[in-house]
Order: C-alpha cells, then structure tokens, then sequence
C-alpha cells in the first residue's frame, strides 16, 4: 500500500528575516515521495518590491533590480506551486529551517486568498542533523545547513549557493545522507545501565521507583 505522504524539500530567499517588512524574492521546491524519490522540481524568482529589500540580503543573493523586474508576482508562483503538489496526498514541507520558509509562505497565500496547499507538520534537516550527532557522538558545532552539508562532505568551497533551488538539492542530498548513516544501536549504549535494572539490593519481585503510584 503506497503512503499518504508526499515531501516538499523547499528553499526560499528573502530580502530579510523580517515577515513584515521583508518579502519573498525566489521560491525553489523539490517535490518527492515519502522515500525521497523526486518527482518534480521548479525554482522561481519573485518580483519583489525594491524597498523590500536589504542591502545585506541583496548581496546574499545576488539582487538584481533589472533580472527581478522581470519575475513573475507572488501570485502567480503560488498558483503554480499549487499545481505541482500531487494529488490525493498530504504534502510536507521538508527543508533547512524550514519554519522560516513556511512562514513566509504562509503570510504570502493568506495575502493572496489561495488556500495552503502543504500540510501543518514540517520534517527539518536541523533536527535530523542534531539526532545524528547524538548517535554518532560528534559535537554540534552548529545547526546550521552550511554545518550539516561540510561534516557529510557535501559542500564544496564555494560554500551554500544561496540560490533556492540549489540550497534545496544540497538540503535533500544532506537530509539522505544522514538517513543513510543513522543505524540501530544497542539499547545499553544509549541508556544508563541504572535505568535497564533494578536496584542492587532491591527485594525479589518489588515495584521499581517507576511503577510506584501507577495503581
């Protein structure tokens, strides 16, 4: 029996960090099943009012006033993102911080009176990263996508491209990746002895201190 679930591993540009006075400038989705198999992808760069955008934002992702002039508006592109979500499924957002990019989403399709075509749960490479770290014992220097593509040796040194579309390939390739190293590991290894057995001195056949109180 196929899944319900569908994944949308998408990336977004700003022109800031700010929901109300910054705005979208470039959309990019990978559509896949619910065991990464892509579907469908599209980038979009979106017309974006000038003064909507930060000089420091500009230079992030290389603005240009006259190429973005020529970009289609934000409605349009929810439009046609919600023609690229498949059918009869519930469509996760998937993606690096994606919170951020969901938000921005968000705001932009209750602006617009399109519905949200994505489902309220989002799956982010941040978490999957940080578990793996656990697991494998190495330190979390940082949450961040630069820092989970350069420890899985995914990112060459031209660094995070900050283009929508390619960030959200590297998220991908990282986010399979790190399913691809996290393996089963003996429950001892994870859980202090103490926990896995009773007191020392502890009577034959007495409660432990977590079913005290059960009834």
């Amino acid at each position: 029996m196929s899944s319900k679930f569908c994944f949308a591993f998408m990336d977004c540009e700003f022109g800031g960090l700010d929901l109300e006075i910054h705005d979208i400038t470039e959309v990019g989705v990978i559509f896949t099943d619910d065991r990464l198999v892509e579907h469908s992808e599209q980038q979009w760069r979106v017309k974006a009012r000038p003064e909507r955008i930060s000089d420091e934002a500009a230079a992030i992702f290389g603005y240009d006033e006259a190429l973005w002039a020529e970009a289609p508006p934000i409605r349009q592109v929810l439009k046609e993102i919600t023609a690229m979500v498949p059918k009869g499924k519930v469509c996760v957002p998937a993606g690096q911080n994606v919170r951020m990019d969901v938000a921005f989403l968000e705001r932009a399709f209750r602006k617009c009176e399109i519905p949200y075509p994505f489902d309220y749960h989002v799956i982010d490479l941040a978490t999957l990263f940080y578990t793996w770290t656990l697991v494998a014992g190495e330190p979390a220097r940082a949450l961040s996508l630069r820092q989970a593509a350069t420890t899985a040796g995914l990112l060459g040194d031209g660094g995070v491209a900050h283009r929508a579309l390619a960030d959200a390939r590297l998220t991908l390739e990282t986010f399979r990746h790190y399913i691809g190293r996290l393996a089963p590991r003996d429950l001892t290894e994870l859980v202090p002895q103490t926990s896995l057995e009773p007191p020392e001195n502890a009577p034959v056949g007495s409660a432990s201190g977590a079913d005290v109180g059960k009834g």
